[in-house]
């Protein structure tokens, strides 16, 4: 079967055997510019140059039945086609950039540098006779060397046969031919009139998978997939108008695997002109495509969710912006940021924060339409394209479907985590008119739905960009406030409601701004704990107030004690803080049970491991605990069992309302008798009248503090204060 198919190739196998009409062809091209290819315009001239003059050599030299080279001025050996590899038994390639001239024998080397001379300052071909030998030492053969300059002035060309006479000694040029043909790394594929094979060499057999015999007279299309039929089809009037095409096709193997393949194609044509065919040269590049694509789904895609990553995400926001400003619709960004995602992740660990994560993306993915883009920021935030729009209402549905979806319960292996979301939305083209401003935009939204209570989603105006600005000169300021010592601390008697003692002082943080004057916490405190900074000035905060009952205890006793309010950001992060603590404590020769430590419930709401580090590791050096604001939010019987609390202090919200026959009297008295079951001690905040100080006492309540006794002052007026003493209880009355 194989041996009548090969009778059949006498259009393009059979025929480029022979050398002599072969030549004729090479001499009428061989000095001839490059064809201009259709090339990527991004392309350098260098690189575009490299692979024109690939192509052209592929497509008509590569099977030629004669040795064919392209060499440099040096004679390096750039490029050689089947036949000149073989005759100087090297490889194609030529890693080791050898010179032709090596390969001539020593006693003609006059005769070839003079040949080389003319051909690089002729215009015509030239001819030369000489001995080539493939080793030293070695027996020569008689060759005739053609050569012409190339086009360009970068190389010349030079094509190799051997002399009459001597072609017995080294097999005829026909069968060599063939043999180099069947031997080739290279897959040779020829197809007839009607795209049928009518030859294909072993090494395209086996890239395939098939025998020879069963790829004979099977259409070209029988080994592609319908993608690949298209592209073939679309391109074979081309072939017949005599056009010579480089392709990437998508083959199917016999086992139904995909074989990627570059096809430099040439058509085939009779004396008279008619299309007999073509024939391929076929390069196997399934290794390096699967390597691209997986290199560019990486550098594109997220690998835990597979939802485009931010690299992929600001490109198709740059072009939806592009195409919804020229279609004159709107577009909205939503920027998703899951809240509560760090207490998954630390309590049941990242393995199934992950799992969320999948989940989140699937969930959120289903509340988007096929046109829209769901991408991962990274972490647990998530951003959505909507593109074109034309009103808001499509906009707030799906957020409204994205918050819905995510405050669902998640099952985790067995475990269950929970997480709701905060949303930013910004619009194009009125909230911005670049991407990364719209981006920036949908993240400050984001932050304004998050501290207005989570769970929700907020738009983005103007007002927010001023105040994200302003947010950023004060986290400025407080570092210079820092530096430069503007930080100063009042503190506030606590009264012991027995004796009518001040035996304990609340330290309450003041800013003495060199333009505002003196600020409170609450407008400052937000943005120290947004930044980071608190954690520094919680650190000072700290020091000062030891520093300062380290002076007062040897005033008014060993028993006096200074609180210190603890931010939840301080609790995040690691113990180092403690044990530095611990040691200035040691170092001031200061009881640990000093200082009181005042956090809020919400600290105890947060189950992460560093939170309860942090909380064992200030009961380990002795400091003492006060839980704030007791009685609203989450407050639970649990947390006063399950954490070690010296002190509940009763929120000021009870406390303005007491009355001889109001609820919030029965709640204090109720709160005051479970918190000395349990072996605490109580303090009422924001005590601003001598009725509601009679009737704290008479509940039996151990401490007050409030307006009624004095303000948070600054340290020098407290000791004056505290020297003179506060009028008699009774005389409040």
């Amino acid at each position: 079967m194989e041996t009548r198919r090969r009778g059949r190739t006498s259009g393009v196998i059979a025929g480029l055997a022979d050398a002599g009409a072969y030549q004729t062809m090479l001499s009428a091209i061989g000095g001839a510019a490059l064809p201009v290819r259709n090339t990527d315009a991004a392309l350098t001239p260098e690189r575009l140059r490299a692979e024109q003059e690939q192509a052209y050599f592929n497509d008509i030299y590569l099977l030629a039945p004669v040795g064919y080279f392209v060499l440099g001025f040096d004679t390096t050996i750039l490029q050689m086609n089947l036949v000149g590899a073989d005759l100087l038994g090297i490889t194609r390639g030529n890693p080791e950039r050898v010179a032709f001239r090596d390969y001539i024998s020593p006693r003609f080397f006059d005769d070839f540098d003079r040949f080389v001379r003319h051909t690089l300052n002729s215009r015509q071909p030239e001819q030369c006779d000489l001995q080539m030998q493939r080793h030293p030492h070695e027996q020569g053969f008689p060759v005739t060397l053609r050569a012409s300059a190339d086009g360009g002035g970068q190389a010349f060309r030079v094509v190799l046969e051997m002399a009459e006479g001597k072609m017995a000694a080294l097999e005829r040029s026909e069968e060599r031919f063939r043999r180099i043909v069947h031997c080739a790394e290279e897959g040779i594929w020829e197809i007839d009139a009607n795209a049928l094979t009518s030859f294909v060499n072993p090494k395209m057999a086996q890239m395939l998978g098939y025998e020879i015999e069963a790829m004979l007279d099977q259409p070209l299309v029988s080994f592609m997939d319908e993608e690949g039929r298209a592209i073939l089809e679309r391109n074979i009037a081309r072939r017949q108008q005599g056009m010579a095409e480089r392709h990437e096709f998508k083959f199917l193997r016999r086992d139904g695997s995909e074989l990627w393949a570059t096809l430099a194609t040439n058509p085939i044509f009779d004396a008279d002109g008619a299309y007999l065919g073509a024939l391929a040269l076929v390069s196997d590049i399934t290794a390096y495509r699967e390597s691209s694509e997986l290199i560019w789904h990486q550098a594109n895609f997220d690998t835990l969710t597979a939802l485009p990553n931010r690299h992929m995400f600001q490109d198709r926001l740059r072009q939806e912006m592009k195409k919804a400003q020229r279609e004159g619709l709107f577009l909205a960004l939503m920027f998703i940021d899951l809240d509560g995602f760090k207490q998954v992740n630390d309590t049941l660990g990242h393995e199934l924060g992950d799992l969320l994560l999948v989940e989140a993306a699937r969930r959120t993915s289903a509340c988007v339409r096929a046109s829209d883009t769901l991408a991962r920021l990274g972490g647990d935030e998530f951003v959505i394209i909507l593109a074109g729009l034309d009103h808001v209402a499509s906009v707030e549905r799906i957020a409204q479907n994205v918050l819905s979806s995510l405050n669902r319960p998640f099952l985790l292996n067995g475990s269950e985590g929970a997480v709701s979301a905060s949303i930013g939305i910004a619009l194009f083209p009125s909230d911005a008119k670049e991407p990364e401003e719209l981006l920036r935009h949908a993240d400050q939204a984001m932050y304004v739905a998050k501290n207005g209570g989570r769970n929700r989603y907020s738009y983005f105006t103007p007002d927010l960009q001023l105040a994200a600005q302003a947010r950023m000169q004060v986290q400025l300021d407080l570092r210079e406030a820092l530096a430069a010592q503007q930080f100063v601390l009042h503190y506030q008697p606590i009264v012991n409601l027995q004796n009518g003692k001040i035996e304990r002082a609340e330290a309450l943080l003041r800013w003495q701004h060199p333009e505002r004057g003196l600020l409170m916490p609450v407008e400052f405190i937000p943005f120290a704990e947004s930044s980071g900074l608190i954690v520094e000035i919680g650190d000072w905060v700290f020091r000062q107030a030891a520093r300062q009952a380290k002076l007062w205890q040897a005033l008014y006793g060993e028993g006096f004690q200074i609180s210190v309010n603890q931010s939840p950001v301080q609790f995040r992060c690691d113990t180092a803080q403690c044990h530095a603590w611990a040691a200035y404590v040691e170092q001031l020769a200061l009881p640990p049970r000093s200082i009181v430590v005042e956090i809020t419930e919400n600290i105890l709401l947060d189950q992460a491991s560093k939170v309860v580090e942090q909380l064992q590791a200030l009961r380990a050096m002795g400091l003492q605990v006060a839980l704030d604001n007791f009685g609203t939010g989450y407050s639970s019987l649990a947390h006063l069992k399950h954490f070690d609390i010296d002190f509940l202090k009763l929120d000021r919200g009870f406390v303005q309302e007491l009355a001889t026959d109001s609820g919030d009297l029965a709640l204090a008295e109720a709160i005051i008798v479970m918190a000395h079951k349990l072996g605490l001690k109580v303090v009422a905040e924001g005590v601003e009248t001598a009725a509601q100080c009679a009737l704290l006492q008479a509940a039996g309540c151990d401490y007050a503090q409030g307006f009624v006794f004095s303000a948070a002052i600054p340290a020098q007026q407290f000791a004056a204060l505290a020297l003179q003493g506060l009028p008699r209880l009774d005389t409040l009355r």
